[in-house]
């Protein structure tokens, strides 16, 4: 960090730094990268299959299994996963024997729900889930037929005589049978659960486990015909209840850790803005902050569900979702306008200190080429610590994770944008807690490592809503790599720590994408990695003529 009134000089990087992060990018290729590709697809596929590919296999199967004609309507395709069953698998280090006893193929986790919305009604009809790698069906439901809509045979149904009886045991087993021989099951093998004879229709083949979870095949039945089956397996309820409870914990941390200080921390930022305007310039913040409220709508809008064409209920939630979304972005971005120039002022008046350099000032464009290869090298020395410390946590705490099919690129519509984050958490998070948090902090604990402490915890607990557990473990990983941040922020600068902040988590979205292997994903995955230096190199080459003694350019870019 450069004092102000000084020419611009970035902190030269050492032979150690270097070395760390060769290390750091190794670890983290060697013990995050290659496991994940060598367990990822089931064995013999290479890829998922298109949304375009789960339609056509989920209306072929409608027609073809269940009699439907579902021409006239429309399908939407969302991805959905067994969090509980794939947590608890994760728990019990399951996963890989559930995969080489080729379960994941018949029975997987992870599966394209496919919703068909006949034309002109607002209800589903049918939903199909899909293996996501092979298209094939895997289970469904459907609902009572639509009046003046679609037709179905009788060829997997039995009519009851009465609607209104209820089914006997006898007659589910009847309607069920079709269906356990359509999936090549035989139902002398089967046991029957208790209770099943008022509540649907359950059968468990004892001699197929996972941990304590037994396969069982599910049916439920409406109008005198199976409504929905459903085989696979289910977590245990006491893996469900410490789940419920994890996530009620992480709740109050996000509210009270997180989210009460942050609001507090804007308020105080808004304040200094006006007290230090002497200092700073209302008009700094003004670009980013723009920049960072479109980026939002951009990644609000790709993270919408689509709605199918006729649901008007649908259409209504999503455009009030979408206004709700639109002020959270204003109050984010005016968050990080007010942290950005209440920072700024901060820091030149109480230290004499110039954390984020202006265009205009000689050097700025070398300045900013030299920022982002610190960045890049703090982000691979930041990867291999948080390598370690996933390790060091599943030695000490026993940390898991599991999936969380509202946060997946599968669900975006367009899974390319998915790197476009890493830019928000790099421009907000580190002006809130580093640049403005650490001098605002310091002017109550006199401390700067306690400072960088508090916010670095905020920041942490901020992060505790992520499908890992136990939550705890998720604060301790974020305090070391918060501190780290802090660290760089004070020896290099705003824009340094911005970068590596950035790099970081492109790295990290990168390689999502690059393992979900379509061509387009996989190069915007690649252009992700590089795109941090691509913007750097910009900005020296509209500032590159401003060394000490010359003149400004005509349009800096800031």
């Amino acid at each position: 960090m450069n004092p102000v009134g000084q020419p611009l000089k970035q902190r030269p990087l050492s032979k150690g730094l270097i070395i760390s992060g060769i290390i750091g990018i190794a670890l983290f290729i060697m013990f995050q990268v290659f496991p994940s590709l060598l367990g990822g697809a089931p064995e013999g596929n290479t890829a998922v299959i298109s949304k375009d590919v789960a339609r056509n296999n989920a209306a072929a199967f409608a027609a073809q299994k269940m009699g439907y004609t579902v021409s006239d309507g429309e399908w939407s395709i969302t991805y959905q996963s067994d969090s509980s069953f794939f947590g608890y698998m994760s728990r019990e280090k399951l996963l890989e024997d559930y995969s080489k006893k080729k379960l994941d193929q018949r029975y997987p986790y992870d599966v394209y729900h496919a919703a068909f919305t006949p034309a002109g009604q607002n209800g589903t009809l049918l939903t199909v889930n899909l293996n996501m790698y092979t298209g094939q069906a895997v289970s469904f439901t459907r609902g009572a037929a639509v009046a003046g809509g679609n037709s179905r045979s009788g060829s997997h149904s039995i009519a009851a005589s009465e609607e209104e009886t209820p089914l006997s045991l006898a007659q589910k087993e009847q309607l069920a049978r079709p269906w356990l021989k359509e999936w090549g099951v035989n139902p002398a093998k089967l046991q029957i659960e208790p209770g099943s004879s008022s509540s649907g229709l359950a059968y468990t083949d004892s001699s197929v486990t996972v941990g304590e979870s037994r396969l069982q095949y599910q049916f439920t039945f409406d109008g005198g015909d199976v409504s929905s089956f459903k085989p696979g397996f289910t977590a245990p309820g006491w893996h469900t209840s410490y789940v419920d409870s994890q996530k009620s914990l992480a709740t109050k941390m996000t509210l009270y850790g997180y989210g009460l200080p942050t609001i507090a921390l804007g308020v105080l930022a808004l304040i200094y803005s006006i007290l230090k305007r002497s200092h700073t310039s209302f008009k700094r913040g003004l670009f980013l902050s723009t920049v960072h409220f479109l980026i939002m709508m951009t990644t609000t809008y790709n993270m919408l569900p689509e709605t199918s064409g006729d649901n008007v209920e649908a259409r209504v939630t999503a455009i009030v979702m979408f206004v709700i979304y639109v002020l959270y972005s204003l109050l984010m971005s005016s968050l990080l306008y007010f942290s950005l120039v209440g920072g700024d002022g901060l820091w030149r008046k109480e230290e004499g200190m110039n954390p984020w350099p202006r265009a205009k000032e000689p050097g700025y464009g070398q300045y900013v080429l030299d920022s982002i290869r610190a960045g890049y090298v703090w982000a691979f020395v930041l990867l291999g610590v948080q390598t370690l410390m996933f390790i060091l946590l599943s030695l000490t705490l026993h940390n898991w994770s599991t999936t969380d099919a509202s946060q997946s690129p599968y669900n975006m519509r367009y899974a390319w944008l998915l790197p476009v984050v890493a830019w928000l958490a790099g421009l907000s998070e580190e002006a809130i807690y580093r640049l403005f948090g650490i001098r605002m902090l310091k002017k109550i604990v006199r401390s700067t490592l306690v400072a960088s402490l508090i916010t670095t915890l905020i920041w942490a607990f901020g992060h505790t809503l992520y499908p890992i557990y136990p939550i705890s473990s998720r604060p301790i990983e974020l305090t070391v790599i918060g501190l780290l941040f802090s660290y760089i922020f004070l020896r290099y600068g705003f824009i340094a720590v911005m970068f590596s902040h950035v790099v970081f988590d492109s790295i990290l979205m990168g390689v999502t994408l690059i393992f979900m292997k379509e061509s387009v994903n996989v190069w915007a995955g690649i252009f992700a990695i590089v795109m941090p230096f691509l913007v750097a190199y910009i900005v020296y080459l509209f500032n590159r003529s401003k060394t000490p003694g010359e003149p400004e350019a005509a349009n800096p870019v800031i």
